[in-house]
């Protein structure tokens, strides 16, 4: 069976790492090589670096910064913010990344994903969903782009289709209604999306305790949990939850301990 996994996010603005509540209001919550130093020693699966005002500011991603990051971790970690070519995938590869996140260019030009996914591999494609219920509840989700600035008008469920039939080999699936809030998992979104994609679908936005994180696993089916403020803040710690999750018979990676106190 295949390990769940928690995924630290790195939200970064200004080349400092920021937290706010439905993308809004933010807060600063530290320096990004730091905390993902952290989170590495501290047994996550993978990092996520997301650099959030690279598309609305119409740059690139920060590549000194994830080069820093990069060499200062050793789990997988994705980069995502400001990536509109073939070239800046490449670029933040050779930087240290392991994956790329494309979100607002990959609703822009959707070739881009089968491209990527052609010359670096599937395995190198994130796609990510920013996705906002409609204001009728029982119509759906819209994709938002541009850090959740803009509304597509596309449905997400059929993005998510399309995007798996272009090569992506994992979608981020965030919920801007949950963004912040530790009120939990929009479970409806995510398990709605990962029954009709046979990618890894790693579910975003909400987690408040470890039964939000347990249920986006049974539940919402995801086979990823991002979490962000709750790890920021100190409310838990990546132990605490996977110690958890494996008393409740999930299959995670357990810590290395050692590897923890070097």
């Amino acid at each position: 069976m295949v390990a769940l996994r928690l995924i630290p996010c790195l939200d970064v603005a200004e080349g400092r790492v920021v937290k706010g509540v439905n993308f809004v209001g933010l807060r600063d919550a530290g320096d990004p090589v730091e905390l993902a130093c952290r989170y590495s020693l501290a047994g996550a699966d993978e990092l996520v670096f997301l650099d959030i005002a690279a598309s609305h500011e119409g740059r690139e991603t920060l590549v000194e910064l994830v080069r820093r990051t990069a060499e200062s971790v050793t789990i997988p970690f994705t980069v995502g913010g400001g990536i509109g070519s073939l070239k800046g995938i490449k670029e933040l590869l050779r930087a240290g990344a392991d994956k790329v996140s494309l979100n607002s260019s990959a609703v822009r030009n959707p070739d881009l994903i089968r491209e990527g996914a052609k010359k670096f591999g599937s395995q190198c494609i994130v796609v990510a969903i920013d996705a906002r219920r409609r204001i009728q509840e029982d119509l759906g989700w819209d994709v938002y782009v541009k850090g959740g600035r803009e509304n597509t008008g596309i449905d997400v469920v059929s993005w998510a289709k399309e995007v798996s039939d272009l090569g992506a080999g994992e979608i981020l699936l965030t919920s801007m209604d949950g963004d912040g809030t530790q009120a939990g998992y929009d479970l409806e979104l995510i398990k709605t999306v990962a029954e009709v994609v046979p990618l890894p679908v790693i579910a975003s936005g909400g987690a408040g305790c470890i039964k939000d994180i347990i249920e986006a696993f049974t539940r919402g089916k995801a086979s990823a949990a991002l979490l962000a403020s709750l790890l920021h803040d100190g409310l838990l710690t990546v132990e605490e939850i996977k110690y958890e999750l494996l008393n409740q018979g999930l299959p995670v990676r357990p810590i290395d301990n050692e590897q923890s106190f070097r």
